[in-house]
Order: C-alpha cells, then sequence, then structure tokens
C-alpha cells in the first residue's frame, strides 16, 4: 500500500472552552474527533466558558497550567482510543485569538529537556511569570489603547500600520498593561506566546515563532512589511521584540515534533509541525475559500470573513495578513448583536416559532416597503450605539412596527450592516463571488434569500462544525506539501448553492445602501 494512503494531518484547536483535534487522511476524510472540555474535565480550575471573570467584570483571564494538563488529558483519551500517532506526517493548529502567555526565564530549557515519563503539566507547572493569561474577553486596557495611538499618531495611523484601531483585546494593549502594572513579572518573562505559538511550542519543545495572521491580531505587527512595528514595540514593552521572537508565514514548517511525543505517543520522529494560527484565520482555511469569497458566521456574535487582494486602513473591523496566502490579506468584522437579536424578535412577532419567522420573510417583499429597523439590543462594536430604531417609508420614526414587517426589517437591517462594513474594509461584491454562510441561521433557508437579495450574490453553505479544527489539518497538509492551497481542497465537500438573488433586490438594496448609511 503507498504510504501516503495512511498519512494522516492532526488539527488542534486551542478555543475559549475546550481543546479538541480533528484528524484527517490524505482525502481529507475526517478519521478521529477527541475534545476536552475545561469546565467539566478540568473542574479543579473552577472556571465557567473556559475563564475566570475578575470582581472587575472587564478583567478575564484563564490558567495557562489548564491549557497545559487539557493537552495531556487528551492526547491520553486518544492513546487509549488506539490512535495511530506514527501515521501523523503533520500537525497544525488554532488557538483562541489576542490571548498571551508569558513564559518565566529558563523555561525553553526546561522545554527542551522533557522527560517523556511524566505529564507535561507537572514539568512545566512553574512556567508561567503570569500564571492567569488575558484572553479576547478581557477588555481592562481602555487606557492602554488610547496610549498607544497616541504614541503612534492616532487610531486611523494605528490601523494603517497593524490592520486595526486599538483593541482591548488585543494583544500588544495586554503587555502594555503588565509591563506597567506587573513589572517584575514582565521583567522575568523571556518568551511572550499567543495561545497559538504557545500551544505549537507544547509541541516541539521549544518556543515556537508567532505567524503572521495570529500576529496581525496584536496591535504590534506591520502587516505591509510583515515585521513587527518598532515604534508600536517601543509603545508597549521595554525590550519586546526579543520577547517575540521573530513572525513566521503561517505555513511555514517550525520544526518536528518533540523527543517528549516520539517516546510517550509514539509520533514519527519525522512528523512535522506547522505553525499554528488564530481561530479566525483557521476557520477560513477551514471553509476552503477561493480569492473573492465573503464568509458569514451566524451566531451569536455574527462575523464577516473575506480574503482581499490588498488591504486598506480604517476604524472599523480588522484586517489580518491571510493564513492561506500570506501576500494576501484577510478582512474581519463583528458584530455583536447576532442570533440572540433574530431569537428575540422570532419571540415577540413570530410566536416563538422559527417556521411563523420564515414565513413572514418570505411573505414579505425585499425592501420592506421602505421601511427600515435598526436593532441594537446590546452595545454593538460598530457602530458604537445601543438602542431600537424604526422608520418608515417616509423617514420618519416610529414606535413600532406589525410583526411581518418587523421580522423582515431585522433580518434586512443586519445584512445591511454586513454589507457595508465588509465594503469598508475592501471587499467587494463581484460577478464571480460566493457568500459562503455558516453557523446556527444557515440551516435558515429565508434569511439565506434574504442575505443573497442584500449582496446581490449566491449564497452557499456546507456542513463545517469543526471549521478550526479542519482548517487547522488542512494546513498541516498545505504546509508539508508546499503546493497551492486550492490543490490541498480539492477534495473538500462541495458547498451547496441555496438562494440566489431575487430580480430586481439589488435595486432595492443599492436604493437602500445610503439610506441605512444615513441613519
Amino acid at each position: 500500500m503507498d504510504a501516503r494512503s495512511e498519512r494522516l494531518f492532526l488539527g488542534l484547536d486551542f478555543s475559549t472552552q475546550q481543546i479538541k483535534a480533528v484528524a484527517i487522511n490524505d482525502a481529507l476524510k475526517i478519521v478521529n474527533e477527541t475534545a476536552v472540555k475545561f469546565d467539566t474535565d478540568l473542574p479543579e480550575y473552577k472556571t465557567q466558558g473556559g475563564v475566570h471573570i475578575h470582581d472587575d467584570q472587564v478583567t478575564v483571564t484563564a490558567p495557562t497550567i489548564m491549557w497545559v494538563k487539557a493537552f495531556d488529558l487528551l492526547l491520553d483519551k486518544m492513546k487509549k482510543d488506539g490512535f495511530p500517532f506514527d501515521k501523523v506526517a503533520g500537525v497544525s493548529g488554532a488557538g483562541q485569538q489576542h490571548g498571551s502567555v508569558y513564559w518565566r526565564s529558563g523555561s525553553a530549557q526546561i522545554l527542551r529537556n522533557l522527560s517523556e515519563k511524566t505529564t507535561l503539566h507537572q514539568q512545566l507547572q512553574n512556567c508561567f511569570s503570569v500564571p492567569e493569561s488575558p484572553i479576547w474577553m478581557d477588555a481592562s486596557t481602555t487606557k492602554n489603547c488610547r496610549e498607544l495611538e497616541e504614541k503612534v499618531g492616532g487610531p486611523l495611523r494605528l490601523a494603517e500600520i497593524t490592520g486595526s484601531r486599538g483593541f482591548e483585546r488585543y494583544t500588544g494593549n495586554q503587555i502594555m498593561k503588565i509591563s506597567q502594572t506587573r513589572p517584575s513579572e514582565y521583567k522575568d518573562t523571556e518568551r511572550i506566546s499567543l495561545v497559538s505559538s504557545f500551544a505549537a511550542s507544547l509541541l516541539i519543545g521549544d518556543y515556537a515563532p508567532i505567524d503572521l495572521s495570529d500576529g496581525s491580531g496584536m496591535n504590534l505587527l506591520d502587516i505591509t512589511t510583515k515585521k513587527w512595528s518598532p515604534e508600536c514595540l517601543e509603545a508597549c514593552g521595554e525590550d519586546l521584540s526579543s520577547k517575540l521572537g521573530e513572525p513566521v508565514p503561517s505555513k511555514q514548517i517550525v520544526g518536528n515534533v518533540s523527543q517528549f511525543l516520539i517516546g510517550r505517543y509514539n509520533f514519527s520522529p519525522n512528523c512535522k509541525v506547522i505553525a499554528f494560527t488564530g481561530d479566525n484565520p483557521a476557520s477560513l482555511a477551514g471553509v476552503a475559500p477561493k480569492l473573492g469569497d465573503a464568509i458569514i458566521s451566524l451566531g451569536s456574535s455574527d462575523t464577516v470573513f473575506s480574503w482581499l487582494p490588498r488591504q486598506n486602513a480604517e476604524l472599523e473591523g480588522h484586517i489580518f495578513v491571510n493564513p492561506i496566502d500570506c501576500d494576501t490579506y484577510m478582512s474581519l468584522v463583528c458584530f455583536k448583536n447576532g442570533s440572540l437579536t433574530r431569537e428575540r424578535i422570532k419571540d415577540d412577532c413570530a410566536e416563538g416559532s422559527w417556521e411563523k419567522f420564515s414565513e413572514y420573510l418570505t411573505k414579505t417583499p425585499t425592501g420592506n416597503k421602505g421601511n427600515i429597523g435598526i436593532y441594537f439590543d446590546v452595545m454593538e462594536i460598530q457602530p458604537l450605539v445601543q438602542g431600537i430604531f424604526r422608520f418608515d417609508s417616509a423617514d420618519q420614526k416610529v414606535s413600532s412596527f406589525p410583526p411581518e414587517v418587523e421580522v423582515r426589517a431585522v433580518i434586512e437591517s443586519q445584512m445591511m450592516a454586513r454589507k457595508l462594513y465588509m465594503e469598508l474594509r475592501g471587499m467587494h461584491i463581484g460577478p464571480d463571488t460566493r457568500i459562503l454562510a455558516t453557523g446556527g441561521a444557515s440551516l435558515n433557508r429565508a434569511i439565506l434569500q434574504v442575505i443573497s437579495d442584500v449582496f446581490g450574490a449566491p449564497v452557499f453553505v456546507s456542513d463545517i462544525p469543526n471549521s478550526a479544527a479542519l482548517g487547522s489539518c488542512y494546513r498541516a497538509k498545505h504546509g508539508l506539501e508546499g503546493c497551492d492551497f486550492s490543490d490541498v481542497v480539492l477534495n473538500h465537500p462541495q458547498p451547496e448553492c441555496v438562494a440566489r438573488p431575487t430580480e430586481g433586490a439589488s435595486q432595492v438594496s443599492k436604493g437602500r445602501a445610503g439610506k441605512d448609511r444615513y441613519v
């Protein structure tokens, strides 16, 4: 039998609430899925949703050693189930974006000399100068964001350099806070990792570099030169460049698996580790997009991704170096008011029935006869507004709509906002554009039809429940084989086209765009 036909590729996802492993073969068939959930499998760390929310309600962290112990449990589970580690040719992975890990001085020596006779968490338990890692949910660094923006010449200048204005969850601002408020711990830190590069370090038994795509979520990387920005580094911490190491392309092989993994779990000594990246970039890879596609993830919060040939600076949303092709870019815009807002309208106006909700969408016309509703149940990210606003066809503010008008208004206004901010970030709808819909609401064909009408493009869906881990499998194969990503995903399940724009819908949407912008 051809050795290639037996090869496996392993993808790991170090997310907020769990670590998940997915393995595929050369034909891209999933052959293993294993997970460890932090709250239930590691109750001794007393996390809720995988995190510790501090008394001030804005500081949010996770115990770094918990992630290490979870990785031990994951590998032990797979070994017990007979997973053939020796057939794994390449490993890559994803980590929750923006989170940071602080390795104490001397930790590199410990990583390089791990004993296969005991667990990782026992050997690394004293390796972290900051035991609780700040994560993406942390919002305690507003002062640091404004300080960073001021030092580089303002928020737009920071966005021009790094792809984003100063955001509280972004790692550079977290590092600045620690360097200012915990100077002794900062001084005792020899390496700062992202969650992604931290996870890769556990595999290679040494400090793994930060990849360009996840590094774009730090307010530190110059996304044009693909190097750390000297002015951002200087603003955020002393000697920060040496603590970060040099960033690398996302498909770079960063080493072989460690002797620890070879001895304890029977990995092949030839197994390569490809740079880990963030969970959002890995999810982009997991849906196997083409240049020009837009991906809309419809969840508790809605996220719009797109693959861009070039980038332009804006104050809204984010630009990352593309994990698939580091010469191009990936835009990301997140909206807090997603499925929970849709569910509230369903409960208030459609008798709690998605079937009734869909019926209302189907029987009301595209454009909603000029009625516009804007629904920010919680403070939105862009624009920074909270409240509910309704306008009739004469642009007069009204207090309520009939139920069927309210249902269409919430979906149309949400999707108009998704399109507007996506276009502000440089994505333009062309004749070959596909909208790839994922998440819970992607099961609702009536909602997907509205998306198609608003965007003026066909909507496709595919069932990819673990896109970050699966994308990591694809990226492992991509890095190992060095071919075009399109060749790697030839056998990826083709998405199904479920909606095409209704005739005349594009003219209605174009007419509403200026109106929505004005509102």
